[in-house]
């Protein structure tokens, strides 16, 4: 039941973006011009999310301890900041950059078979198969 819901979850993700047309990487590379012509549309796209989310989170939190599909709420546990996060973030923020995609809208444009994101996404895939070999 779990996969059904990831994957309506994900889907309803995905249409989203789909329909902010933020599966553009000429988009977000515009977004992340900030001295040329800037694109603030994916800005307003994330704080939209961001504002929906934090009241529905809000609003769960208060309303019910568990949750409906599982026995417990899954929330992080670490607060820290140690250099695997950071530097993480850094090849994440680069690799963003370079593709001009993050992996959600890469995820939903190579599905709809756009050939820059399918290499995206596999390099995402081989780059993370990578991580959990070399941590073992």
């Amino acid at each position: 039941m779990s996969l059904v819901l990831a994957a309506v979850a994900g889907s309803v993700f995905g249409v989203g973006l789909l329909l902010a047309g933020m599966t553009d990487p000429a988009r977000v590379v515009g977004f992340l011009d900030v001295t040329g012509s800037w694109d603030p549309s994916l800005a307003f796209v994330m704080a939209g999310a961001v504002a929906v989310y934090a009241l529905a989170f809000r609003w769960i939190q208060r309303s019910r301890p568990d949750p409906w599909f599982d026995v417990m709420f899954h929330l992080p546990s670490r607060r820290d900041i140690d250099r695997p996060l950071v530097i993480g973030a850094a090849i994440f923020g680069i690799g963003w950059g370079l593709g001009g995609l993050c992996p959600g809208p890469a995820v939903v444009a190579a599905f709809a078979g756009n050939s820059a994101a399918l290499v995206f996404v596999a390099t995402m895939l081989v780059g993370m198969v990578l991580e959990r070999w070399l941590k073992r």
